[in-house]
């Protein structure tokens, strides 16, 4: 028999990035230890409630930061949350800044995305099963604009819009490499946005990421030398800020999408179904179970 496709814990997912390692002010709270097909999320994943609100927590990196950018288990992050119940997933991300006027400590919600991975698994889809999802618009605009309409409610410094560049790490860009993504109009740059965004979208979530900028990448001519204590100290501070902004976008992001990221795999599964196995099948069950009945 295939798995359910969600338990219902939590409808909002939320992926801790750098520095954010648990949501503060939850309540009713509970650690869930998930197994899947994929191998181990990156932690136990945090369920409980937040404004009155059910949410499930994952550290992208794990707690105390023990996963560099390729080694993070992302498909089974992103299945993990899926079980759970999750429709609505929202990331935070700590990113580089490619143009003068996205300044350190500014919010982004990018719109677009530049596939610069070189090393990792990019897909649910890779062996039995064959599915092509739509991709053009890789966030999902109705949870960004949530994000957006908190964001205007606070006093930081709000980027609607704007293309992200995900490079493999963990080093960081050369400068020849970040005057090239300037040069294709890129606005920011990180390391984890991806595969994140395909799984999610595969998985039939609404994803929106909150990229805060810690520094101006590489390409920058300061007066001022960017060490890392003044990007930790930058850091430290979007934390703080992601943190207010969460107890604000988590509750709004209960009313109904309109998007059509839950149906991104309809029409989307090209294997004829009387030739995928059974194996695979219950595999990805919390995955495609509705549309393989």
């Amino acid at each position: 028999m295939m798995r359910q496709e969600g338990t219902g814990e939590a409808s909002i997912g939320v992926i801790g990035g750098s520095g954010l390692y648990d949501l503060e002010g939850m309540t009713d709270v509970r650690h869930v230890e998930v197994d899947t097909p994929f191998g181990r999320p990156s932690d136990a994943i945090v369920v409980g409630s937040l404004e009155g609100t059910r949410v499930a927590f994952l550290p992208r990196h794990g707690r105390g930061h023990r996963l560099n950018p390729t080694g993070i288990p992302v498909r089974a992050n992103i299945y993990a949350l899926k079980t759970l119940g999750v429709q609505r997933l929202i990331s935070v991300s700590a990113v580089g800044s490619l143009k003068e006027d996205f300044a350190p400590l500014d919010l982004v919600i990018p719109d677009q995305l530049i596939d610069r991975t070189r090393q990792r698994v990019n897909t649910f889809f890779s062996e039995g099963i064959v599915a092509h999802v739509g991709f053009a618009e890789p966030f999902c605009p109705a949870a960004g604009a949530v994000v957006a309409a908190a964001a205007r409610d606070t006093g930081l410094t709000l980027h609607e819009g704007g293309t992200l560049v995900v490079m493999e790490g963990p080093a960081f860009s050369t400068k020849a490499e970040s005057m090239l993504y300037r040069s294709w109009g890129a606005d920011i740059i990180g390391m984890t946005a991806l595969p994140e965004a395909k799984l999610a979208r595969e998985a039939e979530m609404c994803y929106a990421t909150m990229a805060w900028v810690t520094d101006y990448d590489c390409w920058h001519e300061s007066e001022e030398t960017v060490t890392v204590e003044m990007v930790i100290q930058n850091l430290l501070k979007n934390v703080a800020n992601s943190r207010e902004m969460l107890r604000r976008v988590i509750p709004r992001l209960g009313e109904p999408a309109n998007c059509t990221c839950g149906s991104a795999l309809k029409d989307a599964i090209i294997t004829n179904p009387e030739v995928i196995p059974p194996e695979v099948k219950e595999q990805l069950a919390p995955l495609v179970g509705k549309y393989l009945q």
